[in-house]
């Protein structure tokens, strides 16, 4: 099987290696490209087996599975330029919340699928969020499952989630990063702890956090109750969360859904 990728930014780069690296599939198996084919060029340093091609339609004539890794408002005329060349056993596979599986569906002749992946990927590790188009088989779907399960855990949404899960899965490793590094440098300014061994505290901490909740040793309501005495120093911290962050998380899901809406606006125009 011959694996695609169009587009070697920052998503389709972290595809590219989480796939070499797990195993997933082999660099031969490869075939990329890039609007500046240097980028694409510079990982056969790394993956001299991987083949980069000069175009989407080159990647398109021989690969199985292509993951269109370009921006929401490129989509149109790049399946456009690809569309004379695919067969209906090929599948693309985007992987941007904006464009909807009837989008692709109305352009190109073969299967679909919309498939979110997120930087935790680059661990082997976090979600992929999956949804199928309308032609996939059984089978297209245990292929998929097979090879997201090398570098995530693969989870099914239903269209209409796409933005909150993606908000979640994607973007939230971004949010919650920028909340410790707040923890962090508030820490720094209000005690005598240097930054270096505040980030070392903090991220030993983040860390064994996450393995708590992997190993399902505590809920996060039970885990609070656990750390939480009461009349203690932890119970004290809690209340001031509980009274400073407020709707907070309800003002970035408005923010990150009237985005999205906009960029919908933008792309539909495109389709129509």
């Amino acid at each position: 099987m011959k694996i695609g990728i169009i587009g070697t930014g920052s998503m389709g780069s972290i595809l590219l290696e989480a796939f070499v690296e797990s195993t997933a599939v082999t660099p031969s198996q490869l075939i990329i490209t890039n609007k500046t084919i240097e980028k694409a060029y510079a990982f056969t340093e790394r993956f001299p087996d991987l083949k980069v091609v000069e175009s989407a339609k080159d990647v398109a004539c021989e690969a199985d599975i292509m993951f269109i890794c370009v921006k929401p408002l490129q989509f149109h005329s790049l399946l456009k330029e690809i569309n004379p060349v695919l067969k209906e056993h090929q599948m693309i596979i985007s992987i941007t919340s904006p464009i909807t599986i009837d989008q692709l569906e109305s352009i190109v002749c073969c299967k679909t699928a919309r498939i979110i992946p997120s930087i935790t990927n680059s661990a082997l590790a976090g979600t992929s969020l999956v949804t199928l188009g309308t032609t996939c088989t059984a089978g297209d779907a245990e292929t998929l499952h097979s090879l997201l399960t090398h570098i995530s855990t693969p989870v099914i949404i239903d269209e209409k989630i796409t933005r909150v899960a993606s908000d979640i899965a994607s973007c939230g490793p971004a949010f919650f990063s920028y909340l410790v590094q707040c923890f962090i440098e508030s820490a720094v300014r209000k005690t005598e702890i240097t930054q270096d061994d505040a980030t070392k505290l903090a991220s030993e901490m983040v860390i064994g956090f996450g393995k708590l909740l992997e190993k399902e040793i505590y809920t996060l309501p039970t885990l609070q109750e656990r750390v939480s005495v009461p009349g203690g120093v932890t119970g004290e911290g809690l209340k001031v969360l509980k009274e400073e962050i407020g709707d907070m998380f309800d003002l970035v899901f408005e923010k990150t859904h009237a985005k999205y809406y906009e960029d919908i606006e933008k792309i539909k125009k495109q389709f129509q």
